[in-house]
Order: structure tokens, then sequence, then C-alpha cells
């Protein structure tokens, strides 16, 4: 199946769950036209669709409850129950039972791709490397939250810099018009719960972010609460694309269960609300983007704490502990880097026939 029918098949599929915005859609795929990391990002249906082609000898890995959709643009920060600035995985979509290389190799082919957009100036071995090493100590140190506080002020330095300007963050979220359709009353009701009191008025607008959850609905209310300005954020959750693409067939959401399990400080206000993901909107709490960093930076560093987080979430698994240390004592040297290079040879080849076929498709064919 070629990448544009695995891509309508995939939306239809989709479509059946959830409402889908039809403009956003288009964005997204010109998105995954513009160049191979951001059609990384926007396709994890068609990861699980190739995965099990390229890398069979990875179905034999042990299970866990993983990630997905991970690559190294999905990290943030967040504050915990303390107010402390925490650093980790930023989005738990596509949250599925797997076994544990498909993130580990999607983290890793991202970063191969990064490498080769010039987002990361690190030769790919060594990027592969960093990630398997600090997996690797997150696993014999049971896991650890990544809390900016006494320690890792190396990542505070690196990360505080790409934090919003307050100006500007509320600038751009008031600009958002006022969202004049019908918001539906399980996404209202999501938002109010999640709000600091019951009762304050607020106003609703439809955000635009993302790619690979780009077409899904996001609705924001910002309010005013004892004297600045607030804002919630409602996100449509669908089954994960783990299901469409053949990996199992229980369509559970399980965004919440990965949060309550992981070995992390968690973000309070981040919390599932029936199909709703809800979370808090602020300068300090977002994802943060490789470009949005300083240029002078430890970039090993930053992909062995990539590698240490994602073991954190493993680590909420029962029996990854034991069972994943075990696996990896028998593989190869380099196989994280072979697996890696071999999904970024079929992902850029899926690239270039979308980019094709996109500069091919009619304008009177398009969604509007």
């Amino acid at each position: 199946m070629k990448i544009a029918k695995a891509t309508r098949g995939y939306e239809t599929w989709l479509g059946k769950r959830i409402d889908l915005l039809d403009a956003d859609l288009e964005r997204k795929h010109a998105a995954m036209a513009a160049d191979v990391f951001p059609f990384l990002r926007a396709t994890f249906y068609r990861w699980m669709q190739l995965w099990p082609q390229i890398c069979p000898e990875e179905r034999a890995a042990p299970k866990v409850l993983a990630v997905g959709d991970l690559h190294v643009e999905n990290f943030g920060t967040w504050r915990d129950v303390e107010g402390r600035l925490v650093w980790g995985i930023n989005d738990f979509d596509e949250a599925f039972e797997l076994p544990y290389s498909v993130d580990l190799v999607r983290l890793a082919a991202s970063a191969h791709i990064a490498v080769r957009e010039a987002r990361l100036e690190i030769a790919p071995k060594d990027a592969c490397g960093a990630i398997l090493s600090g997996y690797k100590k997150g696993l014999e140190t049971g896991g650890r939250p990544i809390v900016m506080a006494e320690e890792h002020g190396w990542l505070r330095e690196m990360v505080t810099g790409a934090l919003r300007d307050p100006r500007q963050f509320w600038e751009k979220l008031d600009s958002l018009p006022t969202y004049k359709g019908r918001v539906p009353k399980s996404a209202r009701r999501a938002l109010e719960r999640m709000l600091p009191e019951g009762g304050l008025e607020y106003r609703t607008a439809h955000r635009i972010a993302g790619l690979g959850s780009l077409g899904r609905e996001r609705f924001v209310a910002i309010a005013m609460y004892r004297g600045a300005k607030v804002a919630r954020e409602a996100k449509a959750l669908a089954p994960s694309a783990c299901v469409w693409a053949g990996d199992g067939v229980s369509e559970r959401l399980r965004y919440q269960e990965i949060l309550d399990r992981a070995r992390r400080a968690i973000d309070p206000f981040v919390r599932l609300k029936g199909r709703w993901i809800v979370r808090r909107l602020a300068p300090d709490c977002s994802r943060i983007e490789l470009a949005s960093m300083p240029k002078e930076r430890d970039e090993s560093k930053l992909l062995h704490a990539m590698g240490f987080e994602t073991a954190n979430v493993h680590l909420g698994s029962a029996g990854a502990g034991q069972a994943i240390p075990r696996h990896l004592g028998n593989r190869s040297r380099h196989w994280l880097h072979d697996a890696a290079g071999r999904m970024v040879k079929a992902t850029t080849e899926d690239w270039e026939a979308w980019r094709a076929a996109m500069a091919k498709r009619p304008a009177k064919g398009r969604r509007k």
C-alpha cells in the first residue's frame, strides 16, 4: 500500500471515531510535503504499518505500555504539584502496548533525520549511542523524574531560554478568534472542570497545533483568574493508530494510564476527561522545538536525557526493569543505529512519494 492510499485509509478510519476538521487536515498534508522531519511527526500511522516489515525481529522484544509517537521534539516542560519545573516527554496520544524498541527506534530515527536536516549537529551513530546509553542508565537506576531544581542545571539552561515570553505567549492566545461554532458539551465540561475555580467566565477559541494530531478538534478556554490570565486546552483523543495498523483490537485510550504509571513528576493539570485530554497552557508548560534551543548545546547529553526519560515511561510496565535489560544484553552493538537507518530509508521514500503526489494533485481535488 502506498503512502497516499494509507493516509486516506487511516483518515477514513479516524473520521469514524472522532470529528475531523478538513481545513486542518489540508494544513497537515501540506506540512507533510515540506520536509522529512515534519512528515515523520505527522505519520505515526504509517510507521506502525511499515514497522513489522522493516524491523520484523523487533516483534520478539518485551512489550511495555509505550509512547508510540516518540521523536526528538516530543519533549517539553511543565510544573509539578510543588511548582517545580520538570522536563520530559510531552505527548502520549498514541500510547499503546508495543515492543519497547518501537519507541527507541522511532526516537533514534527522528535524530537521524534531524541531523540530516541540520536540526542537530551530531553524528547519527553517536546520537543513537547517546539515546541507548541514557535508556540503559534509566533502567539501571530504576528511573527518576527529571526535575530541574537542584540538579540538571545544564538542561535547565538549555530549555529555559526556549520558554516562551509571557507577553508574547498571551498575545498569541488572545489573537485567536473566539470560536463561533458549537463546542461539544463534553469538551466544555472537561475544560470547566480543569479551570482553577468554578464559575469563571471564559471565552473559547480553536487552536491549530501539532502535526500528528492536526485535524482533530482543539478547544482553548481563556479566562482571567485573580489578576492574570489562565488557559486550558481540550484536545480530542482517538484510539491509537496501532489499532488501525493491525497491532491490536482494543480501542481503549491509554493516555491517563501511561501518565499514572510512569516514573515521573506528573503535571497535575493534564487529565483525561472522557474522550478529551485537557492540559494547562502556559509559557513554561509547552513542547520545546530544537530550533528554539541555544545553538551552543551538548546534544549528546540532551539525547542521553531523552533515552533516560523513555526508560522512565517504560518502567511503569510490570517486569520491564528485568525483561528489557535481559533482551538488550543479547543485542548487537549497533542494533539501534541499524534499525533506525532502515526506518529512515523507508520514511524518506514515503515522503518523496507523498511530495510527488501533492505536486500532481489538482487544486479542485483538495480539501477545503
